[in-house]
């Protein structure tokens, strides 16, 4: 946070461009400057992004999947933060973990953002209003779990 107190909000936009220079499509492999330079900015980034999603996914009601999701991908990153390079040539590999989990938390962030919507009203769920999980089995055939408010669950059960 800047001295003056002021918060901004993430660049994700620019933190994604940067994670898919190592991963995307058109990725190529860059020389050892700019391989340093780009880690020491995915390092960057990904100190900035792991508390603001930690925030966010302990702000969801504890039975929340995504939560569980997000904070899991916290721990996988904060792990790959702290990785000591062992050798020159894990260097690249290293980076690329390091792009990944950025980009994945970059998807958590914004995800874990978004007002969270009763799947049956798709009217926003405020914070502290009642509601509980809710699986529906999707079109590959796993479940997905999303949230539901208790009255709204309540009338689908006849009750």
């Amino acid at each position: 946070m800047p001295i003056d107190g002021t918060e901004y909000p993430l660049d994700v936009r620019l933190m994604r461009q940067s994670a898919l220079r190592l991963i995307g499509e058109t990725a190529v492999v860059p020389g050892d400057a700019e391989l340093e330079v780009l880690t020491l900015r995915m390092r960057g980034h990904l100190r900035l992004l792991i508390p603001e999603v930690e925030k966010a996914a302990r702000a969801r009601p504890t039975d929340d999947i995504p939560r569980y999701c997000a904070l899991a991908c916290v721990g996988e990153a904060g792990l790959r933060l702290n990785a000591r390079v062992q050798a020159a040539q894990d260097a690249l590999p290293r980076a690329r973990r390091l792009a990944r989990s950025l980009n994945a938390l970059c998807d958590h962030y914004e995800s874990l953002n978004q007002p969270m919507k009763c799947v049956l009203c798709e009217h926003v769920i405020d914070e502290g209003e009642d509601s509980a999980p809710y699986g529906q089995v999707n079109e590959t055939g796993s479940t997905e779990t999303s949230r539901s408010h208790h009255h709204c669950l309540a009338r689908l059960r006849g009750r």
